[in-house]
């Protein structure tokens, strides 16, 4: 079939959207002829890496707004608000090709939040939407123990989702969609309210074959100190005071034990005043921002991966862990409560904060007093990416999605 891909975030070796961008572009080209549009600073990474790696199904169509335009966005200020204009933009672009490519089919990929449209689904043809996020949302109980700014996050994220709820781009996109994909069972509630007429749970956190094999043979650590350690940009809702709360109380109990906390953000100060509040500020490494080599190394240097997220959609640290032999201790919340299933990791309720960081405290015990219990979870965690979270199969799963959509739909659909 003849794709169009609509990729804002599209780099390869990256982690995140730009990631999940670049692998779904590889995974569709194993099957069908696909035109790219994305943005035009993505132009250099993405030909070096072809030089490497050859795409040949693959046509890119770089497109950015005007340097006036783009001038402001700096960072991830103005980014939706400039997102949704480059949006805009890329259809025209997209619909100039459309008129002489004739396409079967467009799958928006990037970026995945539910909450904002693609213009692309105005095309004539069947529309594959996600996977998307951001349905996921943080148990009340927990607001008391955030920050003033985290409080004020909060509120914003829920007024923003409410508006794109309401915005008719969003509504009309949601139409149109032959195909909804959502990453987690929340999500797909919101798509389903929104008027989709097809669901259907996708996350869409994987890894290469080839890296899930990488990962699976390094051994486990038995000769160090017992280690925990949590990954990812240093947010409230990530859960970090939970972790460093439960940490505090294993460690009372098992001193010969370390914390690293890998990644930035604008917790980081907090955090660390919370360690030393805690006592335990000599056992708990801040390591700032790393490149994701060195976080994938440092994951092989730990015993166990706490990740206490409070709504997060569909963390790549998780599959990482687990791709690594590593069991993960998460909250049974959003994408790590999918991710991790009973026999791969522990999963925690999230009734009240207190309650969360004596779970976690008893789940990171049990761990580390039971090598055999640890060793097996790995290993189970290992087996399970293998199977449910590398990109080959999400690349397979895709084309039957692609088949389902082009023929029974779409010879259906009126807009053909």
């Amino acid at each position: 079939m003849r794709v169009l891909l609509s990729a804002y975030a599209c780099e390869p070796d990256k982690g995140s959207e730009p990631g999940i961008g670049w692998n779904w572009v590889r995974q569709v080209a194993r099957f069908h002829e696909v035109w790219v549009i994305t943005r035009a600073n993505n132009r250099e990474a993405i030909e070096q890496a072809l030089t490497n790696e050859a795409l040949p199904n693959v046509h890119w169509v770089y497109f950015d707004l005007p340097g006036w335009m783009r001038f402001w966005k700096k960072g991830e200020r103005g980014l939706h608000p400039y997102y949704y204009l480059w949006q805009l933009g890329a259809y025209f672009v997209a619909r100039r090709l459309h008129r002489r490519v004739r396409f079967d089919l467009v799958h928006h990929a990037t970026f995945g939040v539910y909450w904002m449209p693609t213009f692309v689904s105005l095309l004539p043809v069947p529309l594959v939407w996600g996977s998307v996020g951001g349905g996921e949302t943080c148990p009340r109980a927990f607001w008391r123990s955030f920050s003033f700014r985290g409080k004020v996050f909060e509120l914003l994220r829920g007024l923003a989702r409410r508006l794109g709820e309401c915005d008719p781009l969003v509504r009309l996109t949601a139409r149109r969609a032959a195909i909804a994909l959502a990453n987690t069972v929340q999500t797909q509630a919101r798509l389903r309210a929104l008027g989709c007429r097809q669901t259907v749970v996708f996350p869409h956190s994987a890894l290469p074959t080839q890296e899930i094999r990488q990962l699976t043979s390094y051994p486990h650590h038995q000769d160090c100190a017992f280690r925990v350690l949590s990954l990812g940009r240093l947010l409230h809702w990530k859960g970090y005071e939970l972790g460093l709360k439960a940490f505090a109380q294993f460690h009372r109990r098992h001193p010969a034990s370390e914390y690293w906390v890998i990644g930035d953000g604008p917790e980081r100060d907090r955090l660390k005043r919370l360690a030393g509040g805690l006592g335990v500020a000599n056992a708990v490494v801040f390591w700032g921002s790393v490149t994701r080599v060195d976080g994938l190394e440092r994951i092989l240097g730990c015993h166990v991966v706490l990740h206490p997220a409070l709504h997060d959609s569909s963390p790549m640290a998780v599959v990482e862990a687990m791709a690594a032999g590593r069991p993960v201790i998460c909250l049974d919340l959003g994408g790590p409560g999918l991710q991790v299933s009973e026999g791969t990791g522990i999963r925690v309720e999230a009734v009240t904060p207190e309650q969360v960081v004596a779970d976690l405290a008893t789940a990171l015990e049990n761990l580390a007093i039971d090598p055999r219990r640890r060793a097996k979870l790995g290993e189970a965690a290992r087996a399970r990416i293998e199977v449910e979270f590398s990109w080959e199969r999400a690349g397979e799963r895709l084309a039957a999605i692609y088949e389902k959509v082009a023929s029974p739909w779409g010879s259906a659909d009126p807009r053909r």
